[in-house]
């Protein structure tokens, strides 16, 4: 079976196929880790498979894998951009794989400074809230 996007030909993947994509597979884990990785394969269905596949082809292997910026920076800008257009879900979820990426908060504090100016001090602030609650849980966790 084929998804059709943009004239481009996709294939669609059933939960059952072994994943494709191996480096974006092991980019994923380095950064989210094991436990995420595990839950989101675990929840995937047939509805989202596909959508699972082109995240980890496109992001992980196409994006997050490539050589020139480290993943503390790519977590940075990652995190700049999510606050930027307000998907707070996504950051707390990149925030905690700060864990993994080497990004300080020392780090975050400052690329919120720059969201603040260059996004907007509404979309810091929201951000703000979510990265003081996530740093919270993240400390009780450990």
């Amino acid at each position: 079976m084929v998804w059709h996007l943009f004239g481009v030909h996709l294939p669609l993947i059933s939960r059952e196929e072994k994943n494709p994509n191996p480096l974006g597979n092991l980019t994923r884990r380095k950064v989210l880790g094991n436990s995420h990785v595990d839950l989101a394969n675990k929840l995937t269905t047939d509805f989202d498979a596909s959508f699972q596949d082109l995240i980890t082809s496109a992001a992980w292997e196409k994006v997050w894998s490539r050589p020139h910026l480290t993943l503390r920076e790519r977590s940075m800008i990652t995190l700049a951009l999510l606050a930027a257009m307000g998907h707070e879900e996504e950051f707390a979820m990149h925030l905690k794989a700060t864990a993994n990426t080497g990004a300080t908060k020392e780090d975050i504090s400052e690329v919120l400074l720059h969201v603040a100016i260059y996004a907007g001090v509404p979309a810091a602030n929201s951000v703000i809230k979510v990265a003081k609650k996530t740093y919270e849980e993240m400390e009780e966790g450990s």
